[in-house]
């Protein structure tokens, strides 16, 4: 039986491979506010920059520094023998396989939403689908009964891609902070821009800090909003209602409803906009998007600061 990316991934753990890892944390000069709120029946949170500190502060997926675009395809290339059955260009292998991943990016970035305001999310698994059956139309092979069909085996390769590419880590009490909310009255969930192997990505960096409750106890389910399964990714309003919407079905209304994230702009004052409760987290500078008139803004301004995640357990009362 194909192995799950779970499994891939700690597979990968026992192979050669040097992973990129995010730099030291950059504190933020900010006084945190961080008065309990009453009322709040359910916490969603962001995830690059906010439950998981990535290198560059969030995900790329054509990143603006082209080595590091050099390296990971490199070790892609490698790691998955592509070059065999890659056409022969002039030039290095990583750069006929950029133009072609460009090319894919472009044509996916063409394509448009159904609502004014919304943004496509384009699926980095569906990007290295593509490419997948453009060498296999060379005569590539996939050893299905390793890495799964096409589908599967485009996960894995989009994961190993961008575990060259960026470093991920827990951010300081992640797992502690879920940990703690999953065993109160209050719900929480992600709201968040994501891949298909975020959630893998962010469970097996919260779990070298602590032991996790199982998936299903730490986060509701049902209420969960990735962008990469609603296809639109932040600041899209639609993205924020879908998961509104899940919450309503249990009765929990928006102003019931507490968002962190470190991008204000771009992520909390959508969800303010539509009555959410917002916290806005400043605790790594590389991560944190606010200027301080956009925290003085009435139409952006946050209900709560917060420096340290940690501090949310107070907004909520948790002990």
């Amino acid at each position: 039986m194909p192995q799950s990316l779970t499994e891939f991934a700690e597979w990968l753990d026992g192979q050669d491979h040097t992973w990129p890892v995010p730099g030291p944390v950059e504190p933020v000069k900010a006084t945190p506010f961080v008065e309990p709120i009453e009322g709040i029946a359910a916490v969603t949170w962001s995830v690059y920059g906010t439950l998981l500190r990535i290198s560059d502060g969030c995900l790329h997926l054509d990143h603006p520094q082209q080595l590091k675009m050099q390296v990971a395809l490199e070790k892609t290339i490698k790691t998955f023998n592509m070059w065999q059955s890659m056409s022969r260009k002039s030039g290095a292998p990583w750069e006929y396989l950029y133009d072609q991943y460009r090319d894919c990016l472009g044509i996916m970035q063409m394509a448009g939403t159904r609502r004014t305001g919304d943004l496509l999310q384009i699926s980095a698994s569906d990007v290295w689908q593509t490419l997948v059956e453009r060498l296999v139309q060379n005569e590539y092979e996939i050893d299905e009964t390793f890495y799964g069909d096409q589908e599967q085996f485009a996960l894995k390769v989009a994961f190993f891609f961008h575990q060259s590419l960026q470093g991920v880590a827990a951010a300081d009490t992640a797992a502690s902070v879920l940990s703690a909310i999953s065993q109160s009255s209050c719900r929480q969930t992600l709201l968040a821009d994501a891949q298909p192997f975020t959630l893998v990505q962010m469970l097996r960096a919260l779990s070298h800090d602590a032991t996790l409750p199982p998936l299903g106890k730490l986060l509701d389910a049902d209420a969960m909003t990735l962008s990469c399964h609603v296809g639109l990714r932040k600041p899209s309003p639609s993205l924020y209602r879908h998961c509104l919407d899940r919450l309503a079905e249990n009765g929990i209304e928006p102003g019931e409803v507490l968002h962190v994230g470190s991008r204000l702009k771009n992520d909390l004052a959508v969800a303010k906009k539509l009555g959410m409760k917002t916290a806005l987290y400043a605790g790594d500078n590389e991560s944190f998007e606010a200027t301080t008139d956009d925290i003085r803004n009435p139409d952006l301004k946050p209900d709560r600061l917060i420096t340290k995640l940690d501090q949310v357990l107070g907004i909520l009362e948790i002990n």
